[in-house]
Parts: structure tokens; C-alpha cells; sequence
């Protein structure tokens, strides 16, 4: 697994193994505080990534003219928390059966998609992927991908819920246990 401790902007002590997951899941806002919620999850950063533009802005994205989604890029401790585990809250706070939208949110920048860093972390999604399906009638329409740049989105979109409120998403935020 490729270490990402030294590119990415240090909020908080990170183990010299840190990794990265980068995931979407409709609108950024509830997947950041969802992943945010999990124990090991060193950092979340939403953004932009998966698509043509090389410097997308939110409205550019929101006009579906991009192709980004709309995702997250979670640091994590492998020593506390596993990318499977990571892939468990994933499927289970969103609706992965649903092609470009999540909840009232519509449009390709709201797909459910995993942007696999590494071979293993492709192996993971899509043995996820499978299990999932098991217990669904709609089939998974996830993609699974490589990760591309990932885009910081503008910093008033960063920690959203913590400086406005739940209130302010439709959808209702369910964190399962990663025990």
C-alpha cells in the first residue's frame, strides 16, 4: 500500500503507514461526517474526482458537465480500522443500487462509485461488491474504478455539518459499527 502520510496536509498525527480511501456516495456533506464518525479515520477531505476538468469548481460539477462525482478521500489507520471495514460504512450509508442519484440528489456527480488506490484495495471493492449484491433484489450499479486526481473541493464545503447542522442533508446518516 502506497504511503500518503507526506502528501496530504497534516491535521492531525498520522502513523507513517497512514492510508487513503477515496469513495462517493451522493453528496459529500453526509458520506464526510458519516466516515468521519469512524474510529481510525485520521481525516475526510470532499471533493471532486472521476472526471475530464482539471481544476473543477462545485457549480462546474453540479452542472454534470465535469463527469467528477461528487466523494471523499478518507485517511485512515490500517492498524484500527481496515479498508474492508471502511467498504462495510460505505455500502451501508448509501443506496448503492440507485444509478446517478442519492436520495433527492440527481445527476451523475451523485453516483455511487470506490476509486480503488492499488490492487488490493480493487480486490476488496470488488469481493464488497459481491457480498453486497447477496442481500439486495436491485442490482449494484457501483463503480468500481482507479483513482484519479482527487480535486479539494472550496474550503466552506469542508466539516459542512459540523458548522451547519444535519439539517441541512436529506438524507439520514446511519454509521454501522466497523467492530
Amino acid at each position: 500500500m502506497t504511503n500518503f502520510s507526506d502528501e496530504l496536509p497534516v491535521t492531525t498525527a498520522r502513523p507513517a503507514d497512514a492510508q487513503r480511501a477515496t469513495l462517493a456516495a451522493g453528496c459529500f456533506w453526509g458520506v464526510e461526517a458519516a466516515f468521519r464518525e469512524v474510529e481510525g479515520v485520521l481525516d475526510v477531505t470532499v471533493g471532486y474526482t472521476g472526471g475530464r476538468s482539471p481544476d473543477p469548481t462545485y457549480e462546474q460539477v453540479c452542472g454534470g458537465a465535469t463527469g467528477h462525482a461528487e466523494a471523499v478521500e478518507v485517511v485512515f489507520d490500517p492498524a484500527t480500522v481496515s479498508y474492508r471495514q471502511l467498504l462495510d460504512v460505505f455500502w451501508h450509508i448509501h443506496n448503492p443500487t440507485t444509478l446517478n442519484r442519492q436520495g433527492w440528489d440527481l445527476g451523475s456527480q451523485y453516483r455511487s462509485a470506490i476509486f480503488f488506490h492499488d490492487a488490493e484495495q480493487e480486490r476488496v471493492a470488488l469481493a464488497t461488491r459481491e457480498s453486497e449484491q447477496e442481500s439486495l433484489v436491485k442490482p449494484i450499479v457501483t463503480e468500481i474504478v482507479p483513482a484519479t486526481t482527487f480535486h479539494r473541493a472550496e474550503e466552506y464545503h469542508q466539516r459542512y455539518f459540523e458548522r451547519s447542522g444535519y439539517a441541512a442533508c436529506g438524507v439520514t446518516i446511519e454509521v454501522p459499527s466497523t467492530s
